[in-house]
This record gives structure tokens, sequence and C-alpha cells, in this order.
């Protein structure tokens, strides 16, 4: 695929931890800022040391990352560094995820995590023109009652928050833990949104659709192995944010040329593409979008398809999606003449 029509394309992001584009660079400035020691002597050693072979793997070195965000603005900078790295990327609208318990487990209070990351995305509209949603997520590994703390503390910003979703360690903590938190989040009109069907099975989807009752499923890659499953979500359009290079380095596929994207298109779900923790993973909007491009060779409908569902998944009202259809129509139009792509790239997956 063209890498120039990708650069170009439109899109919007549905699935990114804010705390998974904290760089190792930024890492760095934040400890020697907060005077707080970090196990590696170098940003070279942190980048070895983002070889995974499972999620728990990389959720491991990613907590102890997360210790070096104390101050508002450094909630502000990592946030901020995430938007002028993807406006870069033509990414026009993103909905990101964040996780308090991540922070207030360590003594960081609530308002401190969510005033830096909120002030951030209302400069980068300002500045940058990224419209964008925040969504905070539950730690499944956590018990419920935890996380039904943490909803109370949430309640009195819902002008700022905007939804709410389920991450963290997925094998063995089913959505169903959750029950009780997401109904009372939907009673004070919070979006649900989940994991499901990374590394947990078909089931964990089932409930997150029938249990919870998500508006969207995040990653549910494994949605496929159930063709029930897999007609009830076409018939409901439930979105899928699908992320590759994540899969990629988490092993959930060994090749990107595995990568079960292009058969979700091909069986009508509604699959986006997502960076999930781009900073852990190698891989922003484009890398993503380059790497399923080239290694499933799909074409410029395919990825038109692609950044329509994210459009038309998103948590934007009915007007503000027709303003970004039409700006993907428009170019689509406007690439309509250019050259043939050719494919490039090769991944695979470090075991």
């Amino acid at each position: 695929m063209d890498d120039a029509f990708i650069e170009g394309l439109p899109k919007v992001e549905l699935h990114l931890h804010i705390e998974g584009s904290l760089e190792p660079e930024l890492m760095f400035k934040l400890a020697q800022r907060n005077k707080i020691k970090i196990p590696f002597k170098s940003v070279a050693e942190v980048r070895k040391a983002y070889n995974f072979s499972n999620l728990q793997d990389f959720l491991d070195i990613y907590y102890q990352g997360m210790n070096v965000l104390q101050k508002e603005q450094d909630y502000y900078d990592l946030t901020m560094a995430y938007l002028k790295r993807v406006a870069a990327q033509n990414v026009v609208h993103t909905e990101i995820f964040f996780d308090p318990q991540g922070h207030t487990s360590r003594g960081v209070k609530f308002e401190t995590v969510l005033n830096g990351i909120t002030r951030a995305l209302e400069d980068g509209e300002k500045e940058l023109g990224i419209s964008s949603k925040l969504i905070m997520c539950f730690l499944r590994h956590l018990p419920e009652k935890d996380a039904l703390k943490t909803l109370k503390e949430a309640l009195p910003y819902t002008d700022k928050i905007y939804g709410v979703g389920l991450d963290s360690s997925e094998k063995g903590h089913p959505p169903s833990k959750f029950r009780k938190v997401f109904k009372k989040a939907k009673k004070h009109g919070l979006k649900l949104v989940a994991h499901a069907g990374e590394e947990g099975p078909p089931e964990y989807v089932w409930e997150a659709i029938d249990t919870i009752n998500v508006n969207r499923i995040d990653h549910g890659n494994r949605s496929l192995e159930d063709k029930k499953l897999v007609k009830r979500l076409v018939k409901d359009e439930t979105p899928l944010t699908v992320c590759p290079l994540s899969n990629l380095k988490l092993c959930v596929v060994k090749d990107i040329k595995l990568h079960p994207l292009k058969k979700m298109l091909e069986l009508g779900l509604k699959a986006t593409i997502n960076s999930d923790d781009p900073a852990y993973f190698g891989g922003y909007m484009n890398e993503n979008f380059k790497a399923v491009a080239s290694g499933l060779k799909l074409s410029k409908k395919d990825l038109e398809t692609i950044s329509r569902n994210s459009i038309e998944a998103s948590f934007l009202k009915k007007k503000e999606k027709k303003k970004l259809l039409k700006k993907l129509k428009a170019y689509m139009d406007q690439t309509a003449n250019d050259p043939a792509p050719k494919a490039k790239v090769k991944l695979k997956a470090k075991a």
C-alpha cells in the first residue's frame, strides 16, 4: 500500500491507553523531574525490555513505567505528547482511555490525573484541531468494589468523562464480574466499552454485550471462533476496536499476515484500527495502518471502510460524524486517480 495515501487518510482512534503512550524519553525526563528511581539506565535499555511474550509480561512493565507520573503537569505533558504525534498523522478525533486506579493506588489524587489529561485535551482541540472524548477504565484484576469506589470519585466529573471501560489482565476476570458498576455507570449517562476476546474466550464477548451491555468491544479478535457471535455482532453493528501491532507484539498473532482484520471486514464486522499502547508496541496510527495494509494486501476501499467504521463507531454527535465523513469522502475523491499501491512491509512477532 502507498504510504502517502495512508499518511493523508483522515483517521479516528478509539482504543488508546494514554499511559501506554509514555515514550522512554519522556519516562526518563519525568523520573528525573520527580526524583523517581526506575529500573533502567538508558532509553535503549527500556526499549530492549519492551519484548513481551504475553499480556501479563507487558502489564508488569507498563505499571512500572506509570510510577513516574506524579503531578498534574506530568499527565498534561504525557497527553499533549500523544496529541501532537497523532495530529501529525492526520488523526482528527481520538477517544482515549485512562486508568485512575493505577494512579490513586500510588497516592496520586484522582483530580490530579483528570485535570492534567483534560487540560491537554482542551489545548489539543484549540491548538491542533483534534477533538477528543475521555473514557475511564476499571482494572479488571481488582475487585468490583474498587471499581465502584472509583466510579463514585468520577461522578462529579461526568462533564469531562464520557464513558467507562474495562482493561488489564483479561484471563480469569470476565466482564460479568463488573455487572453492578457498569449498570450504575449507564444510569449516570456514561457510554460503555470493554476489552473482550483479546486473550479471553468468545464467552467474554457475549458477557460484554449481554451482561454489561457495552456500546463497543475493545479487541474482539476471538469473536471469530463463534459463528453465532459473529452474526450477532454484525446484526447489531457492534464496533470492534482492533489493535494490529499490539496483537503482534503480544503474540496474539504470530505474523501480521495472519491477522484477522481482513476476515472481519469480509464477514461484515464493524472493525476499526487503533494503536492501543503505541510506545510499547512500536507504532501509532499510521504504523498500524501501514502494517496491515501491506501484510493483508488491503485495498484503498478497505482502508476507507475502516476509517468510516471508526467515525461511525465514535461517540461524536451525528452532526460531527457527518462532518468527518464528508472529509473522508473528499480525501477519497481527491486520491481516486493516484497510482496503484505496492506492498512493502514484513512483520513477525518476536517470540
